[in-house]
């Protein structure tokens, strides 16, 4: 156990990269102990990528490089603003309520980051904003994007633990309110102090136009409910619906209603039985190609191919580390290492709100090192047998587990969020990084609530049917 765990520290340490170091440490380890055939490390990392769940991290990712190219960002960028850029300190509420809608696309922190927040940044600054602050509420604001549905990390979760990854979604949408409501919060409380005052005039028609677009999106499970209570069928019901929405939207050209529509066909697809979360996946670039080639028909086959070929870049990244990871989680099972961590923690306490504490800590300090896919392939297995036996719902744990690997994205040495913001606001990682701190503490009071108030995770998805 010694030589796996030190030498992908050693590894870790010199700068090699985390997928690197977990595969050459596995090797090392068969090959001075012998525990199994060579061929077993490529067994191995064939079984950790052969996952139907898996199918929708390409998908994803995809879809929300179509979104980009699409120029549906900045779509949702001027409908944030109409909605809340007159508020004191506004374009930093626009900027979290532009990641809350980006994330029902996109599913990850860094999607949300390196896109929506470009443009965040740049607006911002344009404003007056000390860079500082225009860095940390979009670094705080895109930890949003894995915690609201869809979500990458949820589905890694959810194949590793053997969890429905629906109820994962489901379970991520009301503490996903709370952490918004809080950096909220956190901006009024800076725009306070700082003097920050509106970025936009408080104008009634522009208000009524954005609360009139989301008015329209919720109207349309209102029409497929009335359809079907008249006596149509629940499919067609639907395509009604969502015909007369497009028809409306090329009509008055809304800024934002189809973007909208995208968290609401993902959710209300699963929750229907349309489609599994897999599935939701493909449905969302389906969503994302009708958007970009027909609806604003801003997308030409020259920037389709290029996030294609980003999509490949990034799916074959993420599929290395989970192929990596799923060899090194194994040898930490074959030697014990789980069995010994598991005995260790039950030592110390028996207790489940105390074992819950003690794996925030150890998280937060993983999450600094660990890339999250790498962090939940390895992680998953120890700790998720000792919260089972303990009567900590795996739903839940799955929520913990995930806010605190955000968090450490924000976090150096190896926090992608960080890094990315640096290079955008092109500011060193020291700046980048007391840039954050102030932001990390409504993400530390979601963390706690998220912790030792299950229900906050569990209602939903319990009165959906999806857990007991």
């Amino acid at each position: 156990m010694l030589v796996l765990i030190g030498a992908f520290l050693i590894l870790m340490v010199v700068g090699v990269p985390v997928a690197v170091s977990m595969f050459v440490a596995s090797g090392l380890y068969l090959a001075i102990y012998g525990v199994a055939p060579d061929i077993i490390i490529a067994q191995r990392m064939m079984a950790g990528v052969e996952s139907f769940p898996l199918l929708a991290v390409p998908f994803f990712i995809l879809a929300g490089n179509l979104m980009n190219i699409a120029g549906v960002t900045g779509r949702i960028y001027a409908f944030a603003v109409a909605l809340v850029g007159w508020m004191k300190g506004g374009l930093a509420q626009v900027n979290i309520i532009g990641s809350v809608i980006f994330s029902g696309m996109s599913g990850t922190a860094l999607a949300d980051a390196a896109g929506i927040g470009t443009i965040e940044i740049k607006a911002m600054k344009d404003h007056g904003y000390p860079v500082e602050a225009a860095v940390g509420v979009t670094a705080a604001s895109a930890t949003l994007g894995p915690i609201f549905p869809p979500s990458l990390p949820f589905v890694i979760y959810g194949m590793m633990a053997n969890v429905s990854i629906g109820a994962l979604f489901m379970a991520g949408i009301i503490p996903g309110v709370v952490m918004t409501v809080l950096m909220m919060i956190t901006v009024a409380i800076f725009a306070y102090r700082k003097g920050w005052g509106s970025d936009t005039p408080f104008e009634m028609r522009r208000l009524l136009s954005a609360s009139f677009e989301i008015l329209v999106v919720a109207s349309f499970p209102i029409s497929v409910y009335v359809l079907v209570h008249l006596g149509l069928s629940l499919n067609l019901s639907v395509l009604i619906a969502l015909a007369a929405l497009v028809a409306l939207d090329w009509y008055y050209d809304f800024s934002a209603v189809m973007a909208l529509m995208t968290p609401v066909i993902l959710i209300g697809g699963m929750t229907m039985g349309w489609f599994t979360p897999t599935e939701a996946a493909v449905a969302a670039v389906i969503w994302s190609l009708f958007l970009g080639l027909v609806r604003y028909r801003t997308m030409t086959f020259r920037t389709l191919a290029k996030a294609s070929f980003d999509t490949i870049e990034t799916t074959a990244s993420v599929l290395f580390i989970v192929t990596a990871a799923s060899v090194f989680a194994w040898l930490l099972t074959v030697s014990q290492a789980a069995q010994l961590m598991s005995d260790a923690i039950l030592a110390i306490t028996d207790n489940p709100l105390v074992f819950l504490i003690l794996v925030n800590i150890l998280l937060l300090v993983i999450g600094c090192f660990l890339d999250t896919i790498a962090a939940i392939t390895i992680v998953v297995p120890i700790l998720l047998p000792i919260a089972l036996r303990l009567g900590i719902d795996p739903v839940h744990f799955g929520l913990i587990l995930t806010l605190n690997l955000m968090i450490g994205l924000l976090h150096p040495p190896l926090g992608m969020v960080l890094f990315v913001l640096s290079r955008v606001a092109k500011l060193s990682v020291e700046r980048t990084t007391m840039a954050i701190l102030p932001w990390l503490v409504p993400l530390f009071l979601a963390l706690l609530v998220i912790t030792f108030f299950p229900i906050v995770t569990l209602w939903l998805p319990t009165q959906m049917g999806l857990i007991q």
